[in-house]
């Protein structure tokens, strides 16, 4: 398994993976190479164009609309070029113009004085901070890869682990027939999404393929069509195969809840033994189905122990 927190984002790479999405385009020479965006929000300067400075987050990325650029335009001429110097002075990573609006030749001048990036965007200003957060959240979330291959059934993301030579990509191809969606196969990357989910993927290289040992890398959704796979789903479930004999207590009732923890984040866990004439993949099926139950305030165990106990009051 291999964590990756991410603590800073460079302004080019901000700039390369979410110009299109957020509109941006580049005025000035500066693409930000060794300019750094080291909290996943932005900040409008307001208060610093009007001198106060003492809770200034200059580590974010910051947004100037219509009312910064008319507050610096009504300043004389050398009070606007302090405000500015003061801001720039600090080394903030980037500043975005919003809704597209035009630049004084001054203030392109100094931002290239101090090498600091200026984008423009046509959305309007809070348009763009509510997209832009959230890119930054999705970009600063912590990272992780386990071993397992998740399915999506319906609605519910099942991680699939176990040792090598268990049967998890026939299990995950059992479930791909009865009509459920291939995430991942063999290696899932798990990011975290505000300290509340984990979401699952795949990698570029190996999205949509499956490694099946005497067959070889198949298709899925060239095989059983575009509906059988998935970008990316949440994490609801986690499914451990093992071998019947190494099972050390089975599970009979489903009262004890037992839960592995990924990125700080407790997932629900289940081990099923593995032998001969069992059919996995409607076991995991249903192990799917029973957490969704769960997950609308449904607990079949604990209804029937409530049940035993009523008749033994009897």
């Amino acid at each position: 398994m291999h964590k990756n927190i991410v603590k800073k984002l460079s302004v080019a790479e901000f700039f390369t993976r979410y110009q299109k999405e957020l509109q941006l385009e580049q005025l000035n020479k500066e693409l930000g190479e060794e300019s750094y965006i080291k909290e996943p929000t932005v900040n409008r300067p307001g208060l610093a164009l009007a001198g106060f400075f003492r809770y200034f987050p200059f580590k974010r990325l910051q947004v100037a609309g219509y009312a910064e650029l008319s507050y610096l335009r009504h300043l004389p001429v050398e009070e606007c070029e302090m405000r500015l110097r003061e801001i720039f002075t600090l080394r903030i990573p980037a500043l975005v113009i919003s809704r597209g609006c035009t630049l004084s030749s001054q203030l392109l001048k100094l931002a290239e004085e101090f090498k600091v990036p200026v984008l423009r965007t046509p959305l309007i200003t809070m348009e763009f901070i509510n997209a832009a957060t959230i890119a930054l959240e999705e970009a600063f979330a912590p990272v992780t890869t386990e071993f397992g291959s998740m399915v999506d059934i319906l609605g519910i993301g099942v991680l699939i682990k176990g040792q090598t030579g268990i049967g998890k990509s026939e299990c995950v191809l059992g479930l791909i027939e009865r009509g459920y969606s291939l995430v991942s196969d063999d290696i899932t990357r798990f990011r975290n999404f505000e300290g509340r989910e984990l979401f699952g993927t795949s990698s570029d290289v190996t999205r949509f393929h499956m490694e099946i040992r005497g067959i070889g890398i198949i298709n899925i959704p060239a095989i059983f069509g575009i509906g059988a796979v998935r970008p990316e789903k949440r994490l609801d479930l986690i499914v451990t195969l093992k071998d019947w004999n190494e099972v050390e207590h089975i599970e009979r009732v489903g009262l004890d809840l037992e839960f592995l923890t990924i990125l700080g984040i407790d997932i629900p866990h289940l081990t099923i033994p593995v032998r001969n004439g069992r059919d996995v993949s409607r076991l995991v099926e249903v192990a799917a189905l029973d957490q969704k139950l769960k997950s609308m305030g449904y607990h079949a165990a604990l209804e029937f122990n409530n049940r035993l106990l009523q008749v033994m009051k009897g």
